[in-house]
């Protein structure tokens, strides 16, 4: 299986945005029961120059917006997320000049906090035990009050957040497998990926499988993902894009992603998630190419209890 290689280029920091995407697409050892006919890929997305799968979407959400001139005249960037997509717009906006404001869970990792005060990010505690939906009602509260300040970017709603892994990550995918991938496993967080990236390979292939990844309850230790019977559902949500939803508990997703870190392939806790539904998905099929998407590394929640004694 070809994994990309990017070569290295010395670019000016607003140029990084360039290097968004083209991932590579690597072979996951250490699954349990996988039939000698099956392959299970992951694909790196903590390879972005932001360090996860969120740098396309909000690459996607800001060329949009700058290119409907909704984005400048001195608005900031508002958005409600729970760590990952903040980092994308903090950079970007970073390097590109304009200001970012976000409404963050007040129980997102330390390290993410930290990254996003360091790249000069407004950050809006909200109530952790609302989560992201308590993030993204803080944000409405704030537009409304002030409409000329912010250009809000929602990510929940906005169709170039999945319209970003339907030109891109799908792409790359189908490009990377030479068209023999059989089935797509991703988690549901805004649903961006999940969504553009199958509705793109099932064009591709009907007989494509796609996969959501969720957590089993609606308390869990999964940053990103949504437990969707209990959330606010993403109006970018769309189910008929995938075949089968894996519900994954916290405690595996984990275990998975420490086993993962043992074997050189450092995932976050989604990712974790994102390899125990494949790894399922892979047990129960003679022959397929499976391919897990990897939002993060383990890099960020390296101070939290999941990391400990590891």
């Amino acid at each position: 299986m070809a994994i990309l290689r990017a070569p290295i280029l010395r670019l000016p920091l607003a140029d990084l945005t360039a290097r968004i995407g083209g991932t590579p697409l690597v072979p996951v050892s250490g699954l349990a029961g996988i039939p000698e006919g099956v392959t299970v890929l992951g694909k790196c997305e903590w390879l972005n120059p932001g360090g996860s799968v969120k740098d396309r979407a909000a690459w996607g959400i800001v060329s949009a917006a700058a290119s409907a001139g909704r984005l400048g005249s001195g608005r900031a960037l508002l958005d409600a997320t729970s760590g990952n997509t903040g980092i994308a717009y903090a950079w970007i906006g970073a390097a590109r000049g304009f200001r970012v404001t976000l409404c963050v869970p007040a129980n997102a990792s330390a390290a993410r906090l930290r990254l996003l005060a360091a790249l000069g990010a407004e950050v809006i505690p909200t109530d952790p035990m609302e989560g992201t939906d308590g993030a993204i009602l803080e944000a409405r509260r704030l537009l409304a009050e002030h409409p000329d300040r912010y250009f809000h970017a929602d990510q929940y709603a906005n169709p170039a957040n999945w319209q970003a892994h339907y030109h891109g990550t799908a792409e790359e995918i189908w490009a990377d497998t030479a068209g023999r991938v059989t089935h797509l496993v991703a988690g549901i967080g805004t649903a961006g990926t999940l969504v553009g990236t199958a509705r793109r390979l099932r064009e591709r292939s009907a007989v494509l499988e796609a996969i959501a990844v969720q957590p089993d309850s609606p308390f869990h230790a999964l940053e990103g993902l949504k437990h969707l019977p209990s959330a606010m559902v993403p109006a970018i949500y769309d189910p008929s894009v995938h075949q089968r939803t894996v519900a994954v508990g916290s405690e595996a997703a984990i275990a998975m992603a420490r086993r993962q870190a043992r074997r050189g392939l450092p995932v976050g806790g989604s990712g974790g998630a994102a390899l125990v539904a494949a790894e399922r998905v892979a047990q129960g099929l003679t022959h397929g190419v499976v391919v897990a998407i990897l939002p993060d590394g383990a890099e960020r929640y390296l101070d939290q209890p999941m990391w400990s004694g590891s």
